[in-house]
């Protein structure tokens, strides 16, 4: 499987802001996750409901910015800078790097979010 590939991929469908596109596309079905405010989840579909939910929520994509990544094995990190608007006002400025495990389908099975500002 060629690991490489697949983050690119990944990390392309990011960059247009299809964030739920892209945990239906490449997540297996028994992938976790984890970020830096301590927030889980333990398969594919509750992601698919968090990041539902979340892109419901944006009023406008300032920006996206893919800044790198790094693959070793079948491990990779992405840096990331997302920027939005929120439907309740609010403003969201993430610079992040997201880390993750694949599995030998070429599916992510672990996601880790570090603040990276």
């Amino acid at each position: 499987m060629d690991i490489k590939s697949k983050v690119a991929e990944m990390d392309s469908v990011v960059s247009t802001g299809a964030i739920v596109d892209a945990v239906q596309q490449f997540f297996a079905d028994n992938a976790s996750t984890s970020d830096y405010n301590g927030g889980t989840t333990i398969n594919k579909e509750q992601m698919v409901q968090k990041m539902e939910g979340f892109a419901g929520a944006i009023a406008q994509v300032n920006g996206i910015t893919h800044h790198a990544t790094i693959v070793d094995g079948n491990e990779s990190a992405s840096e990331f800078t997302f920027d939005f608007n929120m439907k309740d006002g609010s403003k969201i400025y993430w610079h992040e790097i997201i880390r993750r495990t694949w599995n030998s389908e070429g599916k992510v099975s672990r996601e880790e979010y570090f603040n990276a500002q």
